[in-house]
């Protein structure tokens, strides 16, 4: 028979994890009688009001992330603030999870939690500091935490499964049960009503008026789950460290990673509501699905690897998820500028911006002064590969590529994997942002689908090599043209069109929208707003 409910000594505002095999009415009267005041449970009559998981506090919020590094470094994008980090401290234990503050409308964007292996929790923004497990010696280490709506509390998990409560109610722990795998994630019903634990095995253990949906606890799995989240009450999601996405309940499937071929493995997934979700690896590098905005990734080098990542309601603005400083200025260059093979021709200085062609017709056309104009750019150095259609030829199949149009995205994937390489093979670090510079070419094929499927092999050709972040070159007048209705969740950086200067970062989507262009659905970092710039020819651009 399992042991009774057991009170760590000196936690007074906490309980341990009990069993979910002590479930039972008498058992529960016991364990509601040991727990101390400074929680509040809720009773057998409390009706909570079902609501729907949505980052969002107005029509003019967009869902939007925050990340946590283990060493408790946190990352802000999409406009949200940031209210604080532990980075820089020096830590006891290693930082394992955030949460959100959240009321019963979802995440609202004031504050978060981090916690760290050994059960301390750390406050930011309006987080109130509720209690921890610092300092008090745990049987496992502590892997999430989860945040109460209805309380203003939170829960906190350990991997053998203990639940503790601060100023939330307990509804029950697997700390007592012999798991066959640990418990990695943990989140809470909208109402604060319960809550689900997430193992490693894809088992799923449900408390509280937490509905089951299913499981993979009895499916082999190719890699473990590390992550989870519940976009409302009626579903959930686990993400495995190769990035595969089980779906269960009302949360829809709206694609994965796995099958790739990840230089990093997953890390954690954050809701952005009932119809998209987030992915970070151990690099910070931040994937988008379904509806769910794409506001930028860690830096390219981070000290310590992404741990988790929680969602709230914001701008959708990309300052502080850009690769640049808002407001600053530079130059895009490519072969045409240095005078091959000597590459001897002299380069502005004074610049922010420093975006070099690597190759051009797609892999196959190697810039060879792409040393050269790397050294020049500096620290603001980016990456660009001139795309084109496929052309013939039968290469191999591709990680992420499928489909009616496989070879078309198997080629795209090529050509710009030798882009990437090349400017390896040249000394210059391809760990840098990337664009895709997509402009009109006779190469590319009446069949936009096709060329979407070309476009889309190469973002995952450099997202499988880690690069953090990958975006589009192109003009709004000519993108849909090529590609169709295709818009991937990645930055754009604006080609030249209005010869009206860099203010044109405010119009960006009134123009495109005026004109009926689908673009990426990600923010505009960059726009290039001449092709004299510094009087001679070179293009000019501008960070939004």
């Amino acid at each position: 028979m399992a042991a009774l409910p057991h009170f760590p000594a000196g936690a007074s505002s906490v309980r341990r994890a009990v069993s979910a095999a002590l479930r039972f009415a008498v058992v529960a009267t016991l364990i509601l009688a040991a727990m101390v005041t400074s929680a509040t449970p809720a009773s057998s009559g409390d009706a909570r009001p079902r609501v729907r998981h949505a980052a969002l506090t107005s029509s003019q919020s967009v869902p939007a992330y925050w990340t946590v590094a283990s060493d408790g470094g946190v990352f802000a994008f999409g406009g949200l603030p940031f209210y604080g980090s532990m980075g820089g401290v020096p830590l006891n234990q290693p930082m394992v999870g955030i949460a959100p503050t959240t009321d019963l409308f979802g995440a609202d964007g004031k504050g978060y939690w981090t916690v760290a292996s050994d059960g301390g929790v750390f406050s930011f923004g309006s987080a109130r500091f509720h209690g921890s497990m610092g300092g008090t010696p745990l049987n496992r280490p502590m892997v999430g935490i989860a945040a109460d709506p209805a309380t203003g509390g939170y829960w906190t998990v350990a991997s053998d499964g203990g639940v503790f409560a601060f100023d939330a109610p307990f509804f029950g722990s697997m700390g007592s049960v012999v798991l066959n795998r640990p418990i990695v994630a943990m989140a809470s019903t909208p109402d604060g009503g319960g809550y689900w634990l997430f193992a490693s095995d894809g088992g799923v253990f449900a408390f509280g008026d937490a509905p089951f949906h299913g499981s993979m606890g009895s499916t082999p799995l190719v890699r473990p789950v590390v992550g989870a989240a519940a976009p409302d009450g009626g579903g959930y999601w686990m993400v495995a460290s190769d990035g595969g996405i089980f779906a269960f309940g009302d949360a829809g499937y709206f694609g994965s990673l796995g099958g790739h071929a990840l230089s990093r493995p997953v890390a954690a997934m954050a809701a952005a509501d009932p119809g998209g979700y987030w992915l970070t690896d151990t690099n910070g590098a931040v994937t988008s699905f379904g509806d769910a905005g794409y506001f930028g990734s860690a830096p390219q080098q981070l000290a310590r690897p992404m741990v988790a990542m929680a969602d709230g309601p914001a701008s959708g603005s990309a300052v502080g998820g850009g690769v640049y400083p808002s407001g600053s200025y530079g130059y895009d260059v490519s072969v045409f500028q240095e005078n091959p093979p000597s590459c001897n021709m002299a380069l502005p200085s004074g610049h922010t911006i420093g975006i070099v062609q690597s190759t051009g017709d797609g892999g196959g056309a190697p810039n060879p002064c792409l040393s050269q104009e790397a050294h020049w750019a500096g620290a603001g150095l980016n990456l660009y590969v001139y795309m084109v259609g496929w052309s013939g030829g039968s290469p191999p199949g591709e990680p992420g590529c499928g489909g009616t149009y496989a070879t078309q995205c198997d080629f795209g994937y090529e050509s710009t994997l030798q882009s990437f390489q090349y400017a390896q093979r040249t000394g210059v670090n391809p760990l840098v942002t990337w664009w895709l510079d997509i402009e009109p070419d006779p190469s590319w094929s009446s069949d936009t689908q096709a060329n979407a499927a070309t476009v889309q092999g190469g973002i995952n050709a450099l997202r499988d090599q880690g690069v953090n972040n990958v975006g589009v070159y192109t003009s709004p007048g000519t993108w849909n043209g090529i590609v169709g209705n295709y818009q991937p969740a990645v930055p754009t950086w604006i080609a030249w069109w209005t010869n009206d200067g860099p203010g044109n970062c405010a119009n960006i989507r009134s123009y495109a929208s005026a004109h009926n262009d689908r673009l990426p659905t990600g923010p505009v970092w960059v726009t290039q707003y001449t092709d004299q710039a510094n009087g001679q020819s070179l293009d000019g651009d501008y960070a939004c």
